[in-house]
C-alpha cells in the first residue's frame, strides 16, 4: 500500500494521505513521504497548486501514538528519538510554507493534534460540513506545544490557549469563523470544491503567485515599516517581467494575457 498517494491532473498535484487504519497519523513512514514528495514538488515548475487529504473516516489524527511509546526504550527514555521527531514534523511543516507552490488541505473527520497543525500550516484549508478540529494532547498529558505554534498564528490567542488547555474540539463552522479553514462545505462537495479552489489559483500567472507566497510570509515576520519596504522592493521585481507587462496589457487591452508561465 502507497502510503502517500499522489496525483497529477494538470498544474495541480493531489496528495492523499493513505493510512485509514491509523487514522493518517504522521508516523515515521508518513512523515518521510510528505517530505519527499514536497521536496520534489517544490523543483517542479509545471506544479502550481498542492492539494493535501486523507483517506478514510479522518484527515489526520497527529503523531503516531504506538511508535512514540516504543521510542521510550532507549537507555534516555526517548529523548532523542523524540527530540528527532519532533523536528522532522517541523521540517515538513516548515516545508509546506517555503515551497512555492500554495497548499491546499482538504479536510474531514478530524483533524487532531499534530494534524490540526498540519491544517493550519497549509495555505488554505477547505473543510467539510461535521468536521472537528483539536489540540486536545492535553487530555493524555501531553501538551501540544509544537501544533501551538502554526494554530497560534492562525486564529485568536485565547481562542486557541482555550483549545490547548481544554483538549475540547471545535466544529469546522468555529474553524472558519476563527480563521483556521478558508470555506466550509457539504461532505459531498468537498473534493470538487477543493479542486475548484485549486484550479482557480493555478489559473494565475505562476510566477506572480510564487513571488507573492514568498513574500506573503516573509512580511509577516517584519515590523511594518520594514515589510513596506520589504514588500515595495518585491513588487518593484514582479512588474518588471515580461508576463506581468503582457497580463497589465492584456487588462488594459480588453483581452485575455497570453502567458508562458
Amino acid at each position: 500500500m502507497t502510503i502517500l498517494q499522489v496525483t497529477q491532473r494538470g498544474a495541480v498535484a493531489q496528495l492523499t494521505m493513505n493510512a485509514p487504519d491509523r487514522l493518517n497519523a504522521l508516523s515515521d513512514e508518513m512523515l518521510a513521504a510528505l517530505q519527499g514528495t514536497l521536496d520534489q514538488l517544490a523543483d517542479d515548475p509545471a506544479t502550481r497548486v498542492v492539494t493535501l487529504s486523507g483517506t478514510g473516516k479522518a484527515f489526520c489524527a497527529g503523531h503516531d501514538l504506538r511508535q512514540m511509546t516504543a521510542m521510550r526504550q532507549s537507555e534516555d527514555g526517548g529523548a532523542a528519538a523524540f527530540r528527532d521527531l519532533f523536528d522532522r514534523c517541523s521540517k515538513v511543516m516548515a516545508r509546506i510554507q517555503s515551497m512555492p507552490q500554495p497548499v491546499i488541505a482538504q479536510v474531514h473527520g478530524i483533524a487532531t493534534a499534530a494534524g490540526c497543525q498540519l491544517v493550519a500550516t497549509c495555505d488554505m484549508a477547505v473543510a467539510a460540513e461535521g468536521t472537528r478540529f483539536g489540540v486536545n494532547g492535553v487530555n493524555i498529558g501531553l501538551f501540544c506545544s509544537t501544533p501551538m505554534v502554526a494554530l497560534s498564528r492562525n486564529i485568536p490567542r485565547k481562542q486557541a490557549f482555550e483549545m490547548l488547555t481544554t483538549g475540547d474540539f471545535i466544529d469546522a463552522v468555529r474553524a472558519q469563523e476563527l480563521g483556521l479553514v478558508n470555506r466550509v462545505v457539504s461532505a459531498s462537495d468537498l473534493a470538487a470544491e477543493t479542486d475548484a479552489l485549486a484550479a482557480q489559483v493555478a489559473s494565475k500567472l505562476g510566477a506572480a503567485v510564487r513571488i507573492g507566497k514568498e513574500a506573503f510570509y516573509q512580511q509577516l515576520q517584519l515590523p511594518t515599516a520594514e515589510a513596506y519596504a520589504y514588500t515595495g522592493d518585491v513588487m518593484v521585481t514582479n512588474m518588471l517581467r515580461d508576463d506581468t507587462r503582457e497580463g497589465i496589457d492584456a487588462f488594459l487591452e480588453k483581452r485575455d494575457p497570453t502567458w508562458e508561465q
